[in-house]
């Protein structure tokens, strides 16, 4: 018996060498792939990503670009949305309150962790989800909108199929793990451009770097604000079968891109994606006047959003069950579901003015300054690459035989009547005649008094919006722009009409400089200027 006993400690001893000796002589690679594969979460299926050049709307890179992935938290980004959209509606207002269900505190972390029965203010939920990604505040949210969690998740979807974002498909508002909540990079894409067209009023909200609330303090999940000039949100997430997960918008004086990475192995690894991404790719994007139109929204459809089917072929699936387990119960088949609509094609979308940061006419891209980081590793050497130019207008419908032949006509009978014939709206050339139509005198609006240095925080092609601009930077920057004279400016810029939103009264550089720093930690676009 003993003997026996001895036996089977040596056995184990033995054992218990050679595990040592396995685990001291792995390589550093071995060792590097185990950490990654635990800090995943046991995430398998490749990178997904996309950046487009928001001025056009060209895709300047992407990978994987419409295969099923989780979300994770950046499906807040869609629950701000429709909370945006009862806020500019008037139905909410900043300090009204939102009721904690139990429902809604029974959620995981990370959460804010109020109990039922307590109330939040609106502009504190957007905080709580922009900077802690509250899981109970977006349930509280949803519920407050919609009644349920699951209603509310339904017009997420349909709000999505309005927007382009024809595989996405939400079943709760928060993110937390669902394996029919699946969306697609280029998908999200559109979700980080719309939301900025939307609302440009809200959207800088995404910009908060802490949230103080009940005396706590909430950082911002997002590394890359602050630490990536120009980065100012949008979001991030991670849940173990989606990796770690960031969509960013990214702006200088010049360019401005949005970009997405879905599946990073770790945030570390996700953040230094992203980064390499913005070095490469922003250099890139269009210089000039924005002329690609927003994204607008379709009519939504009355009945409910019927997805089929929204996993991919199984000849698509990767080694993880995310897509494979990414199918949507069809819901109950009382009229057929609409046609679904095509995907987005984001180079085919033609040019139409919309808003823009700034008011350059340059038509090529120069090379650009890098990327600059504002603490933390340096970034990744430039990947530079050529520019496809812009696709050229069609030339002017030329008149028709029959309108040249009616115009002449007129011309020859003229009489010396007390109404002139009409004029024709456009001019009309011919070989042999040219008319031109009068020029109407427009009084042009008097440029406002302007005193010192100025500071501009960009432009758009609807006056109201830059004047909520404005009105949007006063109350964030408190008494800084106090004595500053807010101001529109009207500009047309090759056929197209943008309106500045400006300050003045700066006697100063140093003071224009000044408060320009300060609104850029606030999230704004801002460059200054004698005036």
């Amino acid at each position: 018996m003993n003997s026996v006993c001895v036996g089977r400690r040596r056995t184990l001893a033995i054992v218990g060498v050679a595990a040592s000796l396995a685990i001291a002589l792995a390589t550093p690679a071995e060792a590097a792939r185990r950490k990654t594969k635990h800090a995943g979460g046991g995430y398998t299926p490749p990178t997904a990503s996309m950046v487009v050049d928001v001025k056009t709307g060209r895709v300047l890179e992407s990978e994987n670009a419409d295969a099923l992935r989780h979300p994770a938290s950046i499906t807040k980004v869609m629950t701000l949305y429709l909370l945006f959209e009862q806020l500019e509606r008037g139905k909410l207002t900043l300090d009204s309150s939102l009721r904690i269900s139990a429902h809604a505190a029974r959620q995981s972390p990370s959460k804010l962790g109020l109990p039922p029965g307590s109330t939040i203010e609106v502009e504190d939920a957007i905080k709580a989800l922009v900077t802690k990604s509250a899981n109970d505040i977006a349930v509280a949210v949803a519920e407050n909108l919609a009644g349920t969690e699951e209603d509310f998740a339904e017009q997420m979807t349909r709000k999505a199929r309005a927007l382009g974002m024809t595989k996405t498909v939400y079943r709760n508002a928060s993110g937390l793990p669902n394996p029919g909540q699946v969306t697609t990079a280029r998908d999200l894409v559109t979700l980080g451009r719309a939301i900025q067209d939307r609302f440009p009023k809200y959207y800088p909200y995404f910009s908060t770097h802490v949230f103080n609330y009940a005396g706590a303090s909430h950082r911002n999940h997002n590394r890359l604000l602050g630490r990536v000039e120009g980065v100012d949100g949008i979001k991030t997430g991670f849940i173990g079968a989606s990796g770690f997960n960031v969509l960013t918008n990214v702006k200088n004086e010049n360019r401005h891109i949005v970009a997405v990475v879905l599946g990073g192995r770790s945030a570390a690894s996700r953040d230094n994606t992203m980064a390499a991404l913005i070095q490469s790719n922003l250099p890139q994007a269009y210089a000039g006047i924005r002329t690609a139109p927003m994204v607008a929204e379709n009519s939504a459809p009355t009945r409910p959003v019927v997805v089929a089917d929204a996993s991919p072929t199984p000849s698509a699936a990767t080694g993880a069950n995310v897509e494979a387990t990414a199918a949507v119960e069809p819901a109950a088949a009382t009229p057929p579901a609409a046609p679904a609509r095509k995907p987005l094609d984001l180079n085919s979308l033609r040019p139409v003015v919309a808003s823009a940061t700034g008011a350059s006419s340059t038509t090529t891209p120069s090379s650009g300054p890098a990327v600059r980081w504002q603490k933390g590793a340096e970034p990744l050497p430039l990947n530079t690459q050529a520019y496809a130019a812009l696709p050229s207008e069609p030339a002017p419908s030329q008149p028709t035989a029959d309108q040249k032949a009616a115009l002449q006509a007129k011309i020859e009978t003229k009489t010396a009547e007390v109404a002139p014939p009409p004029v024709p709206a456009a001019p009309i050339k011919t070989a042999a005649l040219k008319v031109e139509a009068p020029k109407a005198e427009i009084a042009e609006p008097k440029r406002p008094v302007i005193t010192g240095w100025v500071i501009q925080l960009g432009a758009t092609d609807d006056e109201s919006k830059a004047k909520a601009m404005l009105d949007s930077a006063r109350s964030r920057t408190g008494k800084l722009l106090a004595k500053a004279s807010p101001f529109t400016e009207k500009v047309a810029k090759d056929g197209s009409t943008l309106y500045r939103a400006r300050f003045s009264g700066f006697s100063e550089s140093g003071d224009a400089e000044q408060a320009c720093k300060a609104l850029k930690k606030s999230g704004f676009a801002c460059f200054a200027s004698r005036g």
